[in-house]
C-alpha cells in the first residue's frame, strides 16, 4: 500500500479536528505466549490504518496546523545489539525516509517530549480504555500540565474518543483496501478447495488446518486472520470450536471457516462439505436450505438496503425450508414473530470486514438500521446447527453443523462478491472432490432468488 493512501487517510482525520487539538494514537504492546515466547506481533489496527508502521513501542501524533510538521512519531531507536538478535528496526531517520513522518524521536523519550505538545490544547484525540497502561500514562502527563497552570499553561479540557472518527473512515474502503480484500479472498478461498480436495475420513481436523496454513502462506499471507474452525461432525455444531483435535469420519460433514490476512485485511470464508465427499440426503436437504439462505442473503446487499435486509431475508427462507423439513412447527407469520428459528440458527447473518475480522463501523444510526453504501465490505454467513439428542428431532438431523460464507463487497451497481473462486452448490462440491474438473465460469453476483424450490428430505 503507498505512502500516499496513509497520508490521504491522516489528512482526512485531520480535516476533521481543528488547530487546537491533538490526536494520539499508541500501536498494540507485544503479547506473551508464555515465559519469554512471544506471540507473532501485529500492530493495532487503528494505528495502521493511518501510519503503515509495524513495530512495536511506537505511538503516533497528529496535530494540525503543527509549524514543524503535523505527523510526529516516538518508535524505537536504532540499536545494533538488539537488531542482532530480533531483526532492523527503522529508527528514526527510517521512519522519517520511509514512512513519512514529519517529525520522529525515541519512545524513550515520550515522557520527556509528549506533555509539551500537549500544552495549550483544547482537546485531545484518544480512545480510553483500549490501552489501559498507556490510559495512566496520559492522564500523568495532564496532571503534569495542570501543575503548571500558575505559569500560564493550558491543559486540554476535553478528551474525545478517536473510535468514532476513525471507525466511520474504515468502515468505508478505498480502491487500495479493496484490492488487498481481494487478494486475501483470493488467497482464503483457494485454501478452501485445497481442503476439499485433501480431505478424507480417518484425517485429523488439525491435518485439514494445516492444508488452509500451507496456502496461506505458500500464496504470501503470512498468518491467518483469525483462528481457524475445522469442525466435523457435533463439533461442527460449536460456532467457535478451534480445538480441531478429533478423527473425522465417514458419513459426518466438516465445517471450516477461515480466511487469511494481507496487508493487515482480513478475509472470512465458510463452507460445509461432507467428509467423505458425498452429501447424505438429510445432508444435502440441510445444506441446500442454508444455501438458498445465503443467496437471498447476499441478493439483498445493494446500496439503498439497510444492514438488516440480508438476515431478514436468510431467516425467511431458513423458517419456511425448516417447516417443510418438519424441524419447526407451526405459520410461518407466527414462528418468525416468535424468532423460532434461533433454536437451530442462533447469529447474525454477517458482519463487517475489513482490518479486523469482525471489523469496526456502526450498524446502527439513532436507533436505525444503517443504510448500506458503496465500498462497505460484509460477511454473509446463515447457518442451522442440530446437535446431538435434539429434543423433538429425528435422529437423522443430529450433528449437522452448516455454514456458508462469503465475503461481500458493496457496489455502486449493487454487489462483488470477493469470495467467488470457491465453490458452494452441492454438485460443485462433490466434483471437486472427486477429482472432477469444473468448467463453470465464476461470477462476481449472485442471481436474484425468485423462488425456492421444494426441499428434498
Amino acid at each position: 500500500m503507498s505512502a500516499q493512501e496513509f497520508k490521504r487517510r491522516r489528512r482526512r482525520l485531520m480535516g476533521m479536528m481543528d488547530e487546537h487539538s491533538v490526536a494520539i494514537l499508541p500501536t498494540a504492546p507485544v503479547y506473551i505466549r508464555n515465559r519469554d515466547v512471544e506471540h507473532p506481533y501485529r500492530p493495532d489496527s487503528d494505528f495502521f490504518y493511518l501510519t503503515g508502521f509495524a513495530e512495536p513501542e511506537a505511538v503516533a501524533v497528529l496535530i494540525p496546523g503543527r509549524e514543524h510538521g503535523e505527523y510526529i512519531l516516538f518508535c524505537r531507536e536504532n540499536d545494533p545489539k538488539m537488531e542482532t538478535w530480533n531483526g532492523l528496526r527503522a529508527g528514526q531517520e527510517g521512519a522519517i525516509s520511509v514512512y513519512h513522518v514529519d517529525d520522529c524521536f525515541p519512545i524513550g523519550d515520550i515522557d520527556d517530549i509528549l506533555p509539551g505538545l500537549l500544552e495549550n490544547k483544547a482537546r485531545v484525540f484518544y480512545t480510553m480504555g483500549a490501552h489501559p497502561g498507556f490510559d495512566q500514562r496520559l492522564i500523568g502527563w495532564v496532571n503534569r500540565l495542570r501543575k503548571q497552570s500558575r505559569a500560564g499553561i493550558h491543559t486540554p479540557g476535553e478528551f474525545v474518543s478517536l473510535d468514532h472518527l476513525m471507525h466511520d473512515m474504515r468502515l468505508y474502503k478505498s480502491s487500495f483496501e479493496i484490492r488487498a480484500m481481494r487478494k486475501a479472498a483470493k488467497i482464503s478461498a483457494e485454501a478452501h478447495r485445497r481442503a476439499m480436495q485433501h480431505c478424507k475420513p480417518g484425517m485429523m481436523e488439525y491435518q485439514l488446518e494445516a492444508e488452509l496454513l500451507h496456502t496461506f502462506m505458500y500464496h504470501g499471507a503470512r498468518s491467518p486472520a483469525y483462528a481457524s474452525i475445522v469442525g466435523s461432525g457435533a463439533n461442527g455444531c460449536i460456532l467457535h470450536y478451534v480445538e480441531n483435535s478429533a478423527k473425522m469420519k465417514t458419513g459426518d460433514l466438516v465445517l471450516i471457516d477461515a480466511g487469511a490476512e494481507i496487508d493487515c485485511y482480513a478475509a472470512d470464508i465458510s463452507r460445509t462439505f461432507p467428509v467423505n465427499g458425498h452429501f447424505s440426503r438429510a445432508q444435502k436437504a440441510l445444506y441446500e436450505l442454508v444455501l438458498a439462505a445465503q443467496y437471498a442473503a447476499i441478493e439483498q446487499v445493494q446500496p439503498g438496503n439497510h444492514w438488516n435486509d440480508p438476515h431478514e431475508a436468510a431467516v425467511g427462507v431458513l423458517t419456511e425450508g425448516l417447516i417443510e423439513l418438519g424441524l419447526l412447527k407451526g405459520s410461518l407469520k407466527t414462528l418468525l414473530k416468535k424468532q423460532a428459528y434461533r433454536r437451530f440458527y442462533m447469529h447474525r447473518t454477517g458482519h463487517w470486514l475489513g482490518m479486523d475480522v469482525h471489523d469496526v463501523g456502526d450498524y446502527k444510526i439513532d436507533t436505525q438500521w444503517r443504510v448500506l453504501e458503496p465500498g462497505m465490505t460484509l460477511t454473509v454467513e446463515p447457518g442451522l446447527y442440530i446437535p446431538a439428542a435434539s429434543k423433538g428431532v429425528a435422529k437423522k438431523w443430529w450433528n449437522i453443523g452448516i455454514r456458508i460464507e462469503d465475503d461481500v463487497l458493496v457496489t455502486r451497481e449493487g454487489h462483488e462478491i470477493l469470495s467467488a473462486d470457491v465453490v458452494k452448490t452441492v454438485d460443485e462440491i462433490e466434483a471437486l472432490m472427486a477429482g472432477v474438473k469444473s468448467t463453470r465460469r465464476v461470477k462476481a453476483k449472485t442471481k436474484p432468488v425468485t423462488r425456492r424450490r421444494r426441499l428434498t428430505q
